[in-house]
């Protein structure tokens, strides 16, 4: 049981690490392209690719505290990180591109944020279940979970 418990701790843990850095990404890429006046395509493919990199580096700043190379917290970044990171995305747009306007929401408008953050939240929801497997069979999180210091 006690192990279970522990299991489901270390997932939730992993989820919401991810969640983080896809939630930073999917702001900043919002107000960044909606700055630069892009479309729709163009937003959500900043966003996506912020959402990775700031979900990788809140990773590799957590192990290269433990005193790993650069390359190497790279690559744990990138094992630990890439499944849960792309299953929140896919679910987080999906949400945004079937709530009526919500793509279109600018940031000043109360349909963006309550969107975005519901998104968010079933994002979590479908993700927690994939970290928990992953990290059950050693992989995930799992790879990193010694080295981070949260």
């Amino acid at each position: 049981m006690r192990e279970e418990t522990s299991l489901n701790r270390s997932a939730v843990q992993a989820t919401l690490h991810c969640l983080t850095g896809c939630a930073i990404g999917e702001v900043l890429g919002m107000v960044i392209a909606t700055a630069l006046l892009w479309g729709n395509l163009a937003s959500i493919v900043l966003s996506i690719v912020l959402s990775f990199v700031f979900g990788y580096a809140l990773t590799i700043r957590s192990v290269l505290r433990s005193g790993v190379t650069l390359r190497r917290a790279l690559s744990l970044a990138f094992a630990s990180d890439t499944v849960s990171i792309a299953t929140m995305e896919i679910v987080d747009n999906a949400f945004i591109l079937v709530v009526p306007g919500a793509i279109a929401a600018g940031l000043d408008d109360g349909l963006f944020w309550w969107s975005l953050a519901v998104s968010l939240a079933i994002a979590f929801v479908v993700a927690l279940p994939v970290n928990r497997w992953l990290i059950g069979r050693g992989r995930g999180h799992a790879v990193v979970h010694e080295l981070h210091a949260h």
